[in-house]
C-alpha cells in the first residue's frame, strides 16, 4: 500500500497544463487530490476525468481564507495533507521600462506570494500529520534571466530561495520542499511560441506537461533524501551558451563568445 494511502495532495493551477498533468499523476499514488484553481469549468472536468480521488475547489491563491478553506476542504474529503504542488502562475509581457507598476506587482503575488502563502498554511498540518513535501513549480527563468519578463524572472528567482529557506526550517519537522524548473512546455502560457525557441537546445523541442508530472511525482515518491533541491527540465536549454561553430557544426560552451 502507497505510503500516501488515505491522505491528500493540493495541485494549485490544476486544471489544465501542468497542473493537471501533476494531479493525474498523484492520483496514481493513491493520494487524494484537491484541483484548485480559478478556472471552474476546467478544473471540475479534470477532477470528473480522474474519479472518486479527486476533486475540485475555487483557489485564489492570493487569499488567505481561500487556501483555509481549500486546506480544510482537502482533509475533510481525502485525508491529512500529504503533499503542496505550488504550480500556479501567470506572466505579463513588457520592459522594466514600459510595463505598468500593478502588474508587475500582480506577477510576484500569483508567483511568490501565492506559493509563500499556501505553505504558510499548508505546513502547521503537515507538521500535525507527521511530514510532507512541497514541490514549487519554478522555471528556467528561475536560474536565469530573461528580457521582457522581470516580474516573472523576478518572482521564479524568489521562488527558488523560498525552497532552499522553507528546506532548511522544515526538515525537522519532516517536511521536504523542492523546486521544479521547466523550460518551455506545451501549454497555455507557451501556445504562441514556435519551434525556434527551442531550436538551440541540445534536446531541440518543447517538453510535455507529463514530462514535468513525471518529475514531480518522483521528487514525492522516490527522491527522499532530497530537499532544499533543484530539479531542472529544459532540453539542456540553461547547460551552457549554444552556438554554431565554424563549419556549421554546434556546439556549447560557457566561455566562448557568441
Amino acid at each position: 500500500m502507497s505510503e500516501f494511502a488515505g491522505r491528500s495532495a493540493i495541485v494549485t493551477g490544476g486544471a489544465r497544463g501542468i497542473g493537471a498533468a501533476v494531479a493525474a499523476a498523484l492520483a496514481k499514488e493513491q493520494l487524494g487530490v484537491m484541483i484548485a484553481d480559478l478556472l471552474e469549468p476546467d478544473g471540475t472536468a479534470v477532477a470528473a476525468a480522474l474519479g472518486p480521488r479527486a476533486a475540485f475547489r475555487h483557489l485564489d491563491v492570493t487569499d488567505e481564507h481561500e487556501w483555509q478553506r481549500v486546506i480544510d476542504a482537502a482533509e475533510a474529503e481525502f485525508g491529512p495533507l500529504a503533499v503542496l504542488v505550488n504550480n500556479a502562475g501567470i506572466v505579463d509581457f513588457g520592459t522594466i521600462e514600459s510595463e505598468r507598476p500593478g502588474l508587475f506587482r500582480h506577477v510576484i503575488d500569483v508567483d511568490l506570494y501565492g506559493a509563500w502563502l499556501g505553505m504558510h498554511n499548508a505546513v502547521p498540518r503537515m507538521r500535525v500529520a507527521g511530514g510532507g513535501v512541497i514541490v514549487n513549480v519554478s522555471s528556467t527563468a528561475g536560474l536565469t534571466g530573461y528580457a521582457g519578463i522581470s516580474g516573472y524572472v523576478a518572482a521564479k528567482w524568489g521562488l527558488r530561495g523560498l525552497t532552499k529557506a522553507a528546506a532548511l526550517e522544515l526538515g525537522a519537522a519532516n517536511v521536504r520542499v523542492c523546486s521544479v524548473h521547466p523550460g518551455p512546455i506545451h501549454t497555455a502560457m507557451t501556445a504562441e511560441m514556435d519551434e525556434s525557441v527551442t531550436a538551440a537546445q541540445p534536446l531541440p523541442r518543447f517538453g510535455e506537461p507529463e514530462e514535468v508530472a513525471a518529475m514531480v511525482r518522483f521528487i514525492v515518491t522516490e527522491a527522499t533524501f532530497s530537499t532544499g533541491s533543484e530539479f531542472v527540465l529544459d532540453g539542456g536549454a540553461t547547460a551552457g551558451q549554444f552556438l554554431v561553430l565554424p563549419g556549421g557544426n554546434e556546439g556549447s560552451s560557457g566561455d566562448a563568445e557568441p
